[in-house]
């Protein structure tokens, strides 16, 4: 995994808590770190990054991290014929796989006629559905305020596409609706870019059989992402 490094300035107090992945379970995965993901984290995190040069690398991140999440749904083994005649023995999606993004920046990780890379350039025929988490104004507390699924969501597959993960709020209101709608705990992936371990921790405690994969465990979570990334900056 990519080690975490990153100062925090005194702005943000750093976490107590492991950035091992292991301490949160099986189902916390982190990409195998490289150098070229290792840059493009820290391209998005520079704040003299331009917006056309963060939502370029952001969207190299974002398809690496999705391409990796698809791999994680399950397959059934097939066979075709070749254009030779020959028999290939392979492997192919079981059917009823659906995206949810959380309104605004998990919409960054569809992609839809935004030219980028993300879950819809993968699986150009998946469903996709949609989540709206508000906090109130007074009391701060998450709540969902919107959500559009497809109609039989509780038998399929979901990847809950969310790229940054602070204290983790967000995320368990998120996948809370989509348990009220049916969906097994089991059968949700969150696709998301950088986590910090209080997310972590608060995520994996209260949904442990959700699955979790992320190009990044730090204690300083890029929070700038959604309005960079959007232009709202």
């Amino acid at each position: 995994m990519c080690s975490a490094n990153e100062s925090n300035n005194g702005t943000t107090s750093p976490s107590v808590l492991s950035e091992n992945p292991s301490d949160y379970g099986n189902n916390m995965k982190i990409l195998d770190c490289n150098d070229q993901i290792k840059e493009l984290q820290t391209i998005i995190r520079d704040k003299n990054t331009t917006r056309s040069d963060f939502k370029f690398y952001a969207d190299r991140l974002i398809r690496l991290v999705i391409e990796e999440s698809l791999n994680q749904l399950p397959y059934s083994d097939c066979s075709v014929i070749t254009p030779t005649g020959a028999i290939y023995d392979g492997l192919r999606y079981r059917s009823g796989n659906c995206g949810v993004s959380i309104i605004r920046s998990g919409e960054a990780m569809e992609q839809v006629g935004l030219g980028g890379w993300g879950l819809r350039d993968c699986c150009r025929s998946i469903r996709i559905g949609k989540i709206l988490v508000e906090s109130d104004a007074e009391t701060h507390v998450a709540k969902v305020v919107y959500a559009r699924f497809p109609d039989d969501i509780a038998r399929r597959q979901v990847l809950l596409m969310y790229p940054i993960m602070a204290t983790g709020n967000t995320v368990i209101q998120a996948v809370s609706v989509l348990k009220d709608h049916g969906v097994k705990e089991s059968s949700i992936i969150l696709s998301n870019l950088f986590c910090t371990p209080i997310a972590a921790r608060m995520v994996v405690t209260a949904f442990p059989d959700l699955k979790i994969l992320t190009s990044e465990l730090h204690p300083v979570a890029p929070n700038h992402f959604g309005q960079k990334y959007f232009g709202t900056d």
